[in-house]
């Protein structure tokens, strides 16, 4: 289904909710395609299981050697520490938005829409998020909607959110369905 297709996860160097990385990369790469893992720094990223440290996993390009123009899609897990890290970062703000400038596929779970309103990219969208999370994507003009997979096609490209782990079934063949086409 995705075959020859090379989909972005875009993550900080520690901070990233394991099981919302892993799971759709598994999700990604059984539908045929080639995941990439991409840091703000090189070398390996440290994952999390809510506070507790988990499993490390080595980045394959950082920020700076990547284009969206190099990815058919893009997924953005989450973690709290996660997203709140990567809208600091300008280049990784940037890349987020060129993929919606560029029309490909993006999605996000659980806190990463924080990287999504940073790239100020939910205007006039509808979204959802984990919970606390509603007022800023309301604020930042977002239609906030508390369902386990919001799939979003009002703007320049599909956006696939979701809330939380529970909902990564849902999440996984949302985002596998948007960057098929």
């Amino acid at each position: 289904m995705l075959n020859d297709k090379t989909i972005a996860f875009l993550v900080a160097p520690e901070g990233v909710e394991q099981v919302e990385l892993t799971e759709p990369w598994q999700a990604v790469k059984q539908a045929g395609a080639t995941p990439r893992l991409i840091s703000t720094k090189a070398g390996e990223i440290q994952a999390f299981n809510h506070l507790d440290k988990a499993d490390r996993f080595p980045v394959d390009e950082t920020i700076d050697e990547v284009l969206a123009d190099d990815f058919e899609g893009l997924v953005l897990p989450g973690g709290v520490a996660n997203p709140d890290l990567l809208r600091t970062v300008p280049s990784a703000v940037r890349f987020v938005k060129d993929f919606f400038e560029a029309g490909k596929p993006v999605a996000a779970i659980c806190h990463a829409p924080w990287t999504l309103i940073e790239a100020d990219v939910v205007r006039g969208r509808k979204v959802t998020s984990w919970p606390s999370l509603r007022t800023d994507l309301r604020n930042a003009g977002a239609d906030w909607e508390d369902r386990e997979v919001v799939i979003c096609t009002s703007g320049p490209n599909t956006l696939v959110t979701s809330r939380k782990p529970d909902d990564l079934k849902a999440f996984c063949q949302a985002a596998v369905d948007a960057f098929s086409g």
